[in-house]
């Protein structure tokens, strides 16, 4: 499964470096967030981190493959 995770602001590249496992684009005011998430676990791990270093989620969405 891919997914896009898009968040307010434009992330630095020390917070864009907390998700190594994803690639990141800054557009519009935003961040986007995209790449192979293996399982739930692994999705809910991500949001976690987001809430934990307090970015605002915007959307969610799963890609087609």
């Amino acid at each position: 499964m891919r997914y896009e995770i898009r968040v307010d602001g434009h992330l630095s590249e020390t917070l864009a470096e907390a998700f190594p496992e994803l690639g990141h684009v800054v557009m519009a005011g935003q961040t986007v967030l995209f790449g192979p998430v293996v399982d739930d676990a692994q999705l809910y791990g991500l949001l976690a981190r987001c809430q934990s270093l307090g970015l605002r989620i915007l959307e969610m969405r799963q890609l087609p493959e």
